[in-house]
């Protein structure tokens, strides 16, 4: 039997181990903290296939300017003479094209479709329950701009096969007939799903464990031993790790790691915030949404509300910018008139840090300076969304069997 060694426990991390222990490997998961909270765990849970446009896209760089000199935008880049934010802005800029992002829009639309459909598999697989429904997700919007893009988006996304469909602000209104909308219009985009990342997170972990793999916590990775070909052994202070395959899925801390084997992932960083609010019944939300010019999800799940948002590019840090979460507070009666927030206490904010590549695609795929390592990691936004995926994918590669969808778009050294 074949073992991997899987450094990483996030969504990205523990969805590799269930599918590599599916085709027989032996699995273990390294991870420096003890899986009870990452990235995977405070996110919007939605599961997109609507997310067919990459971060890196025309208009980004200059609304970003834009929003950089407003503290409670939705996106910022933290200004630094950092050499890895430098080299990440400036193949950002290059990759923000119209051609990019056309070309990005079908391999986009295939991994997400594969990894809905997988979600569902896993569920039925397993039995577990974590709060999945298909309820579709709304884009909502308030202005003509956003009006015409959103439609030309629906558009796109309907010739790519994807159930959209526009609304007018009344038929938006007949889905949730409790809930107050002040909108221009909305897109219904029935192709999505949302769940409940706490409890999935959770049912994973309990489940791989009764499955026997192994995990590691609190145990961080300070060297990858290897030589020209091969990896032979990752350790950390106290522990040598020997497998025969090794996979890095370690989010945003992936450039750290991947040092350590003399490889250069470029990716950043990217700071989200989120908190929960007790759902009032008598405005009952059923739906999640996107608030379009505010860049706000809003997502129903075990009988709260997850508010979350914004985007800060820069270092890894643990300090709470409150401007940030003000903004997401102050967005939300601008699009539901009823649901007044107060600011949550800074205790009650959950912030963690998404792993976000240049061009906006994820790294997915077989080093190739390594004939046994295995990268996952850079899926920015759509972690969740991607992970059974991604898990699925990283398990074809390592087994050398045909990939379920082309990987190529996510080369691990595209950029080297």
């Amino acid at each position: 039997m074949s073992k991997a060694i899987i450094i990483g426990g996030g969504v990205i991390g523990l969805f590799s181990a269930y599918y590599l222990h599916k085709s027989g490997w032996e699995v273990e998961v390294i991870d420096q903290g003890d899986l009870s909270d990452n990235c995977s765990y405070g996110n919007a849970g939605m599961i997109t296939p609507s997310h067919f446009v990459p971060l890196a896209a025309p208009g980004m760089i200059e609304q970003g300017i834009r929003w950089m000199f407003d503290s409670k935008s939705p996106f910022y880049v933290r200004p630094s003479l950092n050499s890895e934010l430098i080299g990440w802005g400036l193949k950002f800029m290059k990759s923000a094209t119209k051609k990019h992002v056309d070309r990005s829009a079908g391999p986009l639309r295939d991994i997400s479709l594969l990894s809905s459909k997988l979600y569902h598999d896993f569920q039925q697989d397993t039995k577990l329950q974590f709060g999945m429904e298909d309820k579709g997700i709304l884009m909502l919007f308030k202005t003509s701009k956003m009006v015409e893009e959103e439609k030309h988006l629906a558009e796109e996304a309907t010739n790519l096969g994807l159930d959209a469909q526009y609304l007018s602000p009344d038929e938006c209104a007949k889905l949730q007939p409790n809930v107050e909308l002040d909108i221009a219009g909305a897109v219904h985009y029935h192709c999505d799903s949302h769940l409940y990342p706490n409890q999935l997170m959770k049912v994973l972990v309990k489940y791989l464990e009764d499955e026997g793999v192994i995990m590691h916590r609190n145990t961080c990775i300070t060297r990858i031993n290897h030589d020209s070909a091969r990896i032979h052994s990752v350790g950390s202070d106290s522990k040598e790790f020997k497998g025969d395959a090794y996979v890095i899925a370690t989010g945003s801390w992936s450039p750290a790691v991947a040092r350590l084997t003399g490889l250069r992932i470029p990716l950043m960083p990217g700071k989200g915030y989120s908190f929960m609010v007790l759902q009032d019944e008598s405005k009952h939300m059923t739906i999640p949404s996107i608030l379009c010019e505010a860049r706000v999800a809003v997502t129903p799940m075990n009988n709260s509300i997850r508010y979350g948002g914004t985007m800060e590019v820069g270092k890894i840090n643990d300090k709470v910018n409150m401007n940030r979460v003000r903004g997401i507070v102050e967005s939300v009666p601008k699009y539901f008139p009823d649901f007044k927030l107060d600011v949550p206490a800074e205790k009650d904010i959950w912030f963690g840090f998404r792993p976000v590549s240049p061009d906006g695609m994820p790294y997915i795929g077989m080093s190739k300076k390594y004939s046994n390592l295995a990268v996952a990691t850079g899926h920015a936004m759509i972690g969740l969304s991607l992970g059974p995926a991604t898990g699925k994918l990283i398990t074809e590669a390592l087994t050398g069997a045909k990939t379920s969808v082309d990987i190529k778009p996510y080369e691990v050294e595209r950029f080297e």
